[in-house]
């Protein structure tokens, strides 16, 4: 189906005839795999008698080979599936099998992809980024200590980079732009805590996504289409955000958030905002005073700065804020 795809993708007719031709098959087998991208893929297909068949407008697929070489340098092996469950879990199997870290896995869509705190990401199929990074990581857990503010900065330079104004940075690894969610970041861990172990950075970015959105969405979002009023090469995008990657990660092993700090404080959406902490069924009432150098939120509690930091933590404005 994933060849039969790629002539399609220019969004132009093409007869089924002329398709059956290219791909060495029958038309009776076109048919089915235009029956199997719409049914598996959610690919909507035109069909009109005597013009043929067209995708429902065009799309730009990954492509592995053009993402490498735009990543030139960051020594990342890049490889793209067009379906997994998650991209994150996907790498978790890749290690299980023996694949050696780093390595970069990319999905066209994913059937259960994961946010944080367990939430729901929706990825429907080639219209968004959806990109895993995995690295090992020697010295223990405290080598990723705000490591998740580190990448939500790769993030945010990636959209600036290509012409996005109003990125913004959410603690822990939110990225908004005009107070709306564009951007997630989930890491987790395998190994010994204490030793040795991998990172995997899973990050979903909207990119293509227009307002008809799947209903899974449960909070105000935004896509890179919506803000600039058109459609982006995601090649373009993961190679560039690889890079941003890439040069945020070496300054965080040298110098940990610290050497950062700056850069993401440049970019905070609530500091000085009336927010509640949550941690279960706990909520801390408090003014953001921003983050400190081992990436904690500070909050002025009752005229007391207090930091927090943590996994399950969670960050919402108050409503009168």
């Amino acid at each position: 189906m994933l060849e039969l795809l790629k002539l399609l993708q220019d969004g132009r007719f093409h007869s089924g005839e002329a398709l059956g031709a290219q791909l060495g098959i029958s038309r009776s087998a076109i048919w089915k795999q235009l029956q199997g991208l719409e049914a598996e893929l959610g690919v909507e297909v035109f069909k009109v008698p005597g013009r043929g068949y067209r995708l429902s407008s065009p799309m730009i697929l990954l492509n592995a080979e053009r993402i490498s070489q735009g990543a030139l340098g960051s020594g990342w092996p890049v490889a793209v599936e067009p379906s997994v469950d998650s991209t994150n879990a996907e790498i978790f199997r890749r290690l299980e099998a023996g694949e050696r870290a780093p390595f970069v896995l990319l999905a066209e869509r994913q059937t259960a992809g994961r946010g944080r705190r367990g939430r729901v990401w929706a990825s429907p199929f080639a219209e968004n980024l959806y990109c895993s990074v995995v690295l090992r990581v020697d010295g223990g857990m405290s080598q990723v200590e705000a490591l998740s503010l580190t990448v939500g900065l790769a993030v945010a330079k990636t959209l600036q980079s290509l012409g996005l104004n109003g990125v913004q940075l959410k603690w822990p690894n939110d990225v908004l732009v005009d107070g709306r969610k564009i951007s997630g970041i989930l890491l987790e861990l395998a190994g010994d805590p204490a030793d040795v172990c991998h990172v995997v950075i899973g990050i979903g970015i909207n990119v293509n996504m227009a307002n008809d959105a799947p209903g899974a969405i449960d909070q105000p979002w935004a896509s890179v289409r919506q803000c600039m009023g058109h459609m982006l090469d995601r090649n373009d995008l993961a190679a560039e955000l690889l890079l941003q990657l890439r040069d945020c990660l070496s300054m965080h092993w040298q110098h940990g958030f610290a050497g950062l700090r700056e850069e993401w404080e440049a970019l905070h959406a609530w500091r000085g905002r009336s927010v509640a902490l949550t941690a279960g069924n706990n909520a801390t009432l408090g003014v953001v005073l921003g983050v400190d150098e081992r990436g904690a939120v500070r909050l002025n509690v009752d005229g007391v700065d207090r930091a927090f930091s943590g996994g399950e933590l969670s960050l919402r404005l108050q409503h009168d804020s």
